[in-house]
């Protein structure tokens, strides 16, 4: 094995296609496994947490040549090529690991890398990942439970006229009767149709493919859900009967005059709510059981998409130009079709740019436990042509409802809290999570912890019917996970406000929030 002098080809910090490790440890083929999951990466023996180059012994260096080969090919079924390389004298070794075409697992656990950590491929992830390693996606599975005459004529008949006034898709394709239609749309599987045709095509979707529908809640605050909707039907159904409920029932339109026409303006633009929607519909991961979520306040408007982000990108990948990487390339190419999106990987630009030509301010966009959140702030000029008065975040505070003082101040998740939301992202047993707290006395755990986070609809029993099974695991909910990211993006652990708890207690009291606003 040569030695070769550091020409400057390393990166200047850990990331996602690098990283870091002082000596070796077999643990550390974790990170290979994700690197050959993800679109490679660089592991570096004998540089510190900082980058500085602390060197591998001469011995230590011909030991680690000798066997890191044979443990990536019985470990991980790989071959990665290795050389010891130097920083001003100091050596080093470099493991250079290709993207693989197939799933590469470490003693049966698959990783993949996301941003500069190692995350473990679990559920509808890891369901998704194998699939895509076979060329094939979620929404391209065939489901024989569903035939070509369950479909709605009716919304295939509106597709027609769509993709006709478009001219996106050939005459000859529209001239087709509805099974040629669907086969010219590559929505079948043999003699199977598959999971896009259901959810394009049948009137009730969600009998087949559970928490297929969209939810918009109005929030005075945080926590407090005064009304809400369900949106069902087809996806186009989806798309068109929630811009119509959102633009008619929760957002007001600000008055102005243009000498003596009346002028409504809405906080965002219409086209630019329109794609985010679209980017929801579209790109959710429909394996997680768990709907679209909008939730709309009197100062700003959010979307909770379902999901995470294609395999080796990161949010700056996605907010910066880049290629079109449907979640779901059928149902994409429909809508694509249907003339309602674009196939270029614009979609947030335009959705950007449509904000940036109206004056209003551009959504923020944030990656949070089990998908990405999508927010449109109102500007203060919108908010004062409402009649909203200004207060603190949150407060809800309009001169149709009460103020922050009337509604009376809540305290938040305490750290212990937090830390079993996080450790239940993934289902974990009550043993695991009392260690979380340094508990010890089951009984007193599962009334004083475990108890009021399930009536408050935050953690959930994987077999809640059979509360005592020693089988039974604990995991967050979807309305958890918007706890954490919300605690995640104050920065704050005890402020953020959550349902029915005391004013000297961090604990939610026993009162469960389903009938605010239904966890699926």
């Amino acid at each position: 094995m040569t030695t070769s002098p550091d020409t400057g080809g390393s990166h200047s910090s850990e990331g996602q296609h690098l990283e870091w490790k002082a000596s070796w440890r077999d643990d550390h083929l974790k990170s290979v496994c994700a690197f050959a999951n993800s679109d490679g990466g660089t592991l570096e023996i004998g540089r510190d947490d900082d980058g500085k180059v602390v060197g591998v012994g001469a011995r230590e260096r011909r030991r680690l040549l000798e066997e890191l080969p044979n443990k990536l090919r019985d470990l991980l079924g790989i071959v990665a090529p290795m050389e010891v390389r130097e920083d001003d004298g100091v050596p080093y070794l470099r493991i250079v690991v290709e993207p693989y075409p197939v799933a590469i697992s470490y003693r049966g656990v698959y990783y993949q890398r996301s941003g500069s950590t190692n995350q473990i491929l679990r559920g509808p992830a890891l369901d998704r990942f194998l699939l895509g390693k076979t060329g094939r996606c979620w929404d391209g599975m065939p489901d024989p439970r569903v035939a070509l005459e369950d479909l709605d004529p009716a919304t295939i008949a509106g597709f027609r006229k769509r993709a006709g006034k478009e001219k996106r898709l050939s005459g000859d394709a529209l001239a087709e009767d509805d099974a040629g239609l669907v086969e010219k749309l590559r929505l079948t599987d043999g003699d199977y149709l598959t999971k896009a045709a259901i959810l394009l095509f049948h009137r009730d979707p969600e009998r087949f493919v559970a928490g297929a529908h969209v939810k918009v809640g109005y929030f005075r605050n945080d926590w407090d859900v005064r009304f809400h909707d369900m949106i069902s039907g087809d996806l186009f159904t989806q798309v068109d009967k929630t811009m119509e409920v959102l633009l008619f029932k929760y957002l007001k339109a600000g008055i102005s005059y243009d000498g003596i026409y009346r002028v409504e303006s809405y906080p965002m633009p219409e086209p630019a709510l329109r794609e985010a929607l679209l980017n929801a519909v579209v790109h959710r991961d429909y394996a997680v059981p768990a709907p679209i979520q909008i939730r709309v306040h009197d100062d700003r408007l959010r979307i909770y998409n379902p999901g995470s982000l294609p395999a080796g990108w990161t949010l700056e990948k996605l907010l910066g130009p880049h290629p079109s990487q449907p979640y779901n390339p059928d149902i994409a190419n429909a809508f694509f079709w249907a003339g309602e999106i674009e196939s270029w990987g614009r979609g947030i630009d335009r959705v950007l740019r449509a904000c940036n030509r109206a004056g209003t301010p551009e959504p923020k966009i944030r990656l949070g436990p089990g998908g990405l959140w999508f927010e449109f702030r109102f500007s203060d000029e919108y908010l004062e042509s409402v009649g909203v008065r200004k207060g603190g975040e949150g407060s809800g505070a309009t001169s149709e409802g009460p103020g922050r003082d009337q509604v009376g101040t809540r305290s938040g998740p305490s750290r212990d809290q937090v830390a079993i939301l996080r450790k239940s992202l993934s289902a974990r047993p009550m043993t695991e999570l009392m260690a979380v707290m340094g508990r010890t006395n089951r009984t007193k755990f599962r009334n004083q912890v475990l108890r009021p986070l399930l009536d408050a609809g935050w953690i959930e029993m994987t077999i809640p019917d059979k509360p005592t099974s020693r089988m039974q695991r604990y995991r967050t909910t979807a309305v958890g996970r918007e706890v954490l990211g919300a605690v995640e993006e104050r920065g704050e652990m005890g402020r953020y406000p959550v349902p029915g708890t005391s004013e000297e207690g961090g604990l939610p009291m026993v009162r469960s929030r389903r009938s605010e606003w239904p966890d699926e």
